[in-house]
């Protein structure tokens, strides 16, 4: 089976200062089009303020180039418009609106409504709870199903680029096997991801390669296989 060959997304030298704090320092990485990729790390290593930057939600320096052209200075918005789409720590969804009405919104940069119709059934069919909730407002869905709702949004925008922060974060077990099983289902599909997940281990499992951040800078990148057996990556992040 070959890899994936065309490079999506290069990033080089990329910096995030808050103030007087420096949360990313530097960093250089790459994730070509249909493949996995992870960022492991302790908190406050790094991950979050990385994707942050690459959606265009935190102020950043150095390079981000997307399918060949630079977008380092393009707004949250146009970055959306490319197909970078951002499933953020804490899930982020409209607890007020119902799942419908939560789907709709992540659709709203489209106008091909039979697209959006064929969409609205595939995402139903990855998540046939949601399915069920569909007339459900968010904010009394489970955690494991706003974690859901908060990546079907995502795929309604029908997004070149997924970049999943945290996404098994306070979940219970079964619901994390679930959303990690439909994370192997997208990816299996040929949707590009880049993932920070706390849990180094499902994390590498589901990926082709992961980086290794520290500090703000990345201090280790191998094959996902190479970083699950690394005797450093398992005594730092795997508890072993």
């Amino acid at each position: 089976m070959s890899g994936p060959t065309e490079l999506l997304l290069e990033v080089r030298g990329l910096a995030v200062h808050y103030g007087g704090i420096r949360a990313v320092k530097g960093l250089d990485l790459e994730v070509r089009e249909g493949e996995v990729v992870c960022l492991i790390g302790a908190n406050g290593a790094g991950k979050t303020t990385t994707l942050r930057a690459l959606a265009g939600l935190a102020p950043s320096t150095g390079s981000i180039r997307y399918a060949g052209s630079e977008i380092a200075a393009l707004p949250v918005h146009r970055r959306a418009r490319l197909g970078i789409a951002l499933v953020p720590e804490g899930r982020g969804i409209f607890p007020r609106l119902t799942v419908a009405e939560n789907l709709d919104m992540g659709a709203y940069t489209r106008n091909d409504r039979v697209g959006i119709s064929e969409d609205l059934e595939r995402v139903y069919g990855l998540f046939p709870r949601l399915k069920e909730r569909q007339a459900q407002t968010g904010g009394t869905l489970s955690g494991g199903e706003q974690q859901m709702l908060a990546i079907a949004r995502a795929l309604m925008g029908r997004p070149r680029l997924l970049l999943l922060d945290e996404p098994s974060m306070g979940l219970a077990p079964l619901a994390v096997e679930k959303i990690f099983e439909t994370i192997r289902l997208i990816a299996a599909q040929g949707m590009t991801l880049l993932l920070v997940e706390q849990n180094a281990r499902l994390a590498l499992a589901a990926s082709r390669r992961g980086y290794v951040l520290e500090g703000g800078r990345i201090v280790h990148q191998d094959q996902a296989p190479a970083l699950l057996a690394s005797p450093r990556v398992r005594a730092a992040y795997l508890g072993a």
